[in-house]
């Protein structure tokens, strides 16, 4: 079992930048590929970014290339999703997710484990 908790979220004005934290605990993050979602109010889960477990690879969203950037730090079990140039709708919930498999989707059903989510308002 892993468990994941997300931190960071928050207020700020259109133009601004957030980082966002997802900690894993449980079993080991050896491996795993993680991912970003969000969810904006009466819309469906999205996808958003990916990283494989070296961080030798990463994958976004059309909607945030450019403006996001996911990261890692396996020694602190620990993802990030680096956020620029925010947008008004860019707010949602953002969850972080483990997916098991070292290959990347943009699936939401192939992620095992998520987190709770954070909220992240972007003010126009």
């Amino acid at each position: 079992q892993v468990q994941l908790v997300e931190s960071g979220g928050g207020l700020v004005q259109a133009g601004g930048s957030l980082r966002l934290s997802c900690a894993a605990s449980g079993r080991t993050f050896s491996g795993y590929t993680m991912g970003w979602f969000r969810q904006a109010p009466g819309k469906e889960r999205e996808f958003v970014a990916a990283i494989t477990w070296s961080g030798g690879s990463t994958y976004y969203a059309d909607s945030v290339k450019g403006r996001f950037t996911i990261s890692r730090e396996n020694a602190k079990n620990t993802v990030y999703l680096q956020m620029i140039s925010l947008k008004p709708e860019d707010t949602a919930v953002y969850y972080c997710a483990a997916r098991v498999f070292p290959v990347i989707s943009s699936s939401n059903h192939e992620y095992r484990y998520w987190g709770q989510g954070t909220q992240v308002t972007v003010s126009s």
